[in-house]
């Protein structure tokens, strides 16, 4: 466990930084109630408009902290900005305080939240997107796979994907677009499809803190918390960056994840990043661009329909 603190923690400092734009409003309680993991901040661009289209971003940390909300608004957050998508983050429940699906139901309520408070933070929710890195990364990818599924059974196992927290519930929590960042999504193989420095079939990894026992000892509930499960021709678009020297979360990750996508017929682009390791090296202004250009595409689309 200290090893996975240590790693959280480096994570945490390398993609926190300062932030910018004209407005923010920061600890909104989503569920009502008034525990810090259910706070979010919302962050509007500079230029001035009467709304804006929104991106969430999830931060990544084994799944390791409920407080992590600010990481990456000095590099993803401000190219957003930027970009005049306003950018909400959210903190959700870690492994340590609850095991899935409750984290996961945190950001289905943290969607269902902006969409139904648009009008009091000048959001334009006809777009909706969602991002995230490595733990982050699978729920984002899970919110955009599993946007039409409320319940989820796979053999003597079921799971309430969309939860009940918050006081929201009539609304949606469909999101338009995802970026995944490195994230696991099909946790049952992530030993077995590549090499890592973790070993993530011990009862102590990330994975198996998250689901609540050894991902192999459990593999109905570990699939059902991997979003390759939910994959179907409705999904959004995605756009998935992985590095090719990854020592936590194994390539194979984001190509298995592709492939589904794939033969689903969802638009879908993957981008294999030479020399990039668990963010170093992948979080970089090239690629970076990129997901704004991708979020911008699709936000063009929507206001099309």
């Amino acid at each position: 466990m200290r090893l996975f603190s240590i790693l959280f923690a480096l994570f945490v400092s390398l993609h926190s930084f300062g932030q910018s734009g004209s407005k923010s409003w920061k600890d909104i309680n989503y569920a009502g109630d008034s525990m810090r993991y259910h706070q979010l901040d919302i962050y509007l661009p500079a230029i001035q408009k009467p709304t804006y289209p929104v991106v969430i971003y999830v931060y990544g940390s084994a799944w390791l902290s409920n407080s992590s909300k600010g990481a990456d608004m000095g590099t993803i957050g401000k190219a957003l900005l930027d970009a005049g998508f306003a950018v909400v983050t959210p903190n959700h429940r870690s492994s340590m305080d609850a095991k899935f699906p409750a984290p996961m139901n945190d950001i289905k309520a943290a969607i269902r939240f902006v969409r139904a408070n648009a009008a009091q933070y000048h959001l334009n929710t006809a777009f909706v997107g969602i991002s995230g890195s490595s733990s982050g990364g699978n729920m984002a990818a899970m919110a955009g796979t599993s946007r039409n599924t409320k319940m989820q059974k796979l053999g003597s196992t079921t799971v309430d994907i969309e939860g009940q927290v918050g006081p929201y519930k009539k609304f949606s929590s469909s999101v338009d677009a995802v970026v995944d960042w490195f994230g696991p999504t099909n946790m049952l193989v992530m030993d077995s499809c590549g090499g890592t420095n973790f070993i993530h079939n011990d009862a102590n990894s990330p994975a198996s803190l998250y689901i609540g026992g050894a991902i192999q000892e459990n593999k109905e509930k570990c699939l059902l918390a991997s979003p390759i499960t939910y994959v179907d021709p409705t999904d959004p678009p995605f756009l998935i960056f992985h590095g090719d020297k990854d020592n936590v979360v194994p390539n194979c990750q984001s190509e298995l994840l592709y492939e589904a996508l794939q033969n689903a017929k969802v638009p879908s682009r993957f981008y294999l990043v030479p020399g990039g390791n668990h963010g170093p090296g992948v979080h970089v202004d090239n690629n970076i661009q990129m997901m704004v250009d991708f979020f911008t595409e699709n936000a063009k689309v929507k206001r099309a329909m």
